[in-house]
């Protein structure tokens, strides 16, 4: 008989061979098969660190999770980390840790943070669930990034904190973000979740805040299919996000802890406030919490999907630059992003803005993108406060958010991720061309 060790090989093995069959089968037809804006890039390692997770049927957080949280906070430089299962659920925890009576500093009802309305919903959501007051400024119209010239303006002896993304993985300005930030005593939560290896002054973004967030989603720079992490320097805040995360339990054994008398050994000896004495400290509650754990299945894939990391940055720079000269001749037509010259951008995406004097609608190069089935997608929310569902929130605007609305009406973005090969590339350029010379070559002649 085989021995555990000999079988798990052999399962292994035959996991690698069906990546091999599937993709020797793959072939692209333009015009046929969608050009995704994103999606997920992985090979066999993957599949097998899956399975291999799977076969221990640990399937809560454990071995993996210790593995992946060391290697992102390596990776980042960061001291503490806590994985989650989504990016917004990571940005949900970064704020509630910053909220929790147990930390020292810790907002309060009514406070306000600055932040933008071209935001994904769940980088603003947890302002408002918080009971926090966000206060709007507008965002620059070529690097869609908050516009830090306009964040002094609109602060008030309530504002406590910043919070912003780097948006489509274009590093915000941190230089003068964050000297307004220790010029007014302001925390900095970075939203990093479409960033995660761009830097700024050759600094990696995520790590000059206070907090900073991840997303692990399949379209992200590395993928656990669903998952996010926080990142921080600060002892305390790592406390409160993790018990917050963990159904808001003061307790700080993991999941699986050996030791019947618990990770600090006293268990059962501990004196709470209104509890009998020795009450179990596992069902000791000092936060409002959740269950916003991952599965250590999504932990083990993202250990081999960091390996992959620096060269699907260099993939994604080099297939944004691709597109990027593509669009160059068209500028007379569209707003083409641009990076801070200390910027190092791991793009998630391109933007363009379309010119209110272009001989065409976003609806129009949008329309057509999709006929040829090449995916577009929108800035998100364009400007949140038009969006149905957050027309009635509590907020305050500082200044007016000009670009946030040109945003909303003329922006789009198309992928550079790294499964779009040259193939696909030249079929994405040619089908722009066409529309440009069809387009403006029309209104040229009428």
């Amino acid at each position: 008989m085989k021995t555990e060790n000999e079988i798990r090989a052999e399962i292994l093995e035959r996991v690698g061979e069906l990546y091999a069959s599937r993709e020797a089968g793959r072939k692209f037809v333009p015009g046929l098969d969608r050009v995704h804006y994103a999606g997920r890039v992985f090979d066999e390692k993957e599949m097998q660190a899956l399975i291999s997770s799977a076969l221990d049927f640990w399937m809560t957080l454990g071995e993996k999770d210790i593995e992946f949280t060391k290697s992102l906070c390596g990776y980042q430089g960061m001291k503490y980390g806590v994985m989650a299962n989504s990016g917004s659920s990571a940005n949900l925890l970064a704020v509630s840790a910053l909220c929790s009576k147990n930390f020292s500093g810790h907002l309060n009802k009514g406070d306000e943070v600055v932040t933008t309305a071209a935001a994904f919903p769940t980088t603003l959501n947890p302002i408002i669930q918080n009971g926090l007051v966000p206060v709007f400024v507008d965002v620059e119209a070529d690097t869609y990034n908050i516009d830090a010239k306009k964040i002094e303006e609109a602060l008030s002896e309530k504002t406590r904190a910043v919070m912003f993304a780097h948006t489509l993985g274009n590093p915000a300005e941190m230089d003068r973000i964050m000297s307004i930030a220790k010029r007014h005593d302001l925390f900095v939560v970075e939203d990093t979740c479409d960033a995660l290896d761009s830097r700024y002054g050759g600094k990696l973004c995520g790590t000059f805040g206070d907090l900073s967030t991840y997303s692990f989603y399949a379209a992200h720079h590395i993928t656990t299919g669903e998952g996010g992490a926080v990142l921080t320097d600060n002892p305390e805040l790592y406390k409160e996000a993790l018990s917050i995360r963990d159904w808001g339990r003061a307790c700080f054994c993991r999941t699986g802890e050996k030791n019947p008398d618990g990770a600090c050994g006293r268990r059962f000896s501990h004196k709470f406030e209104g509890l009998p004495d020795g009450y179990d400290h596992k069902y000791v509650y000092s936060n409002i919490g959740y269950n916003l754990k991952p599965l250590d299945l999504q932990c083990a894939i993202g250990v081999e999907q960091l390996k992959k990391l620096p060269a699907f940055t260099e993939k994604r720079k080099r297939n944004f630059s691709a597109l990027y000269n593509a669009l160059k001749e068209h500028k007379d037509f569209l707003i083409l992003p641009r990076a801070y010259e200390k910027a190092d951008p791991s793009w998630f995406a391109l933007p363009v803005t379309v010119r209110e004097e272009a001989p065409f609608s976003r609806k129009e190069i949008v329309s057509y993108l999709e006929s040829k089935r090449i995916e577009t997608r929108m800035l998100f929310g364009g400007n949140i406060l038009r969006q149905p569902g957050y027309r009635d929130i509590l907020h305050r605007v500082g200044g007016a958010l000009t670009n946030t609305d040109k945003i909303a009406e003329g922006t789009f973005f198309l992928g550079v991720y790294p499964g779009l090969d040259e193939e696909k590339l030249d079929y994405m350029i040619s089908v722009l061309d066409d529309f440009f010379r069809n387009h403006t070559n029309s209104r040229e002649a009428d």
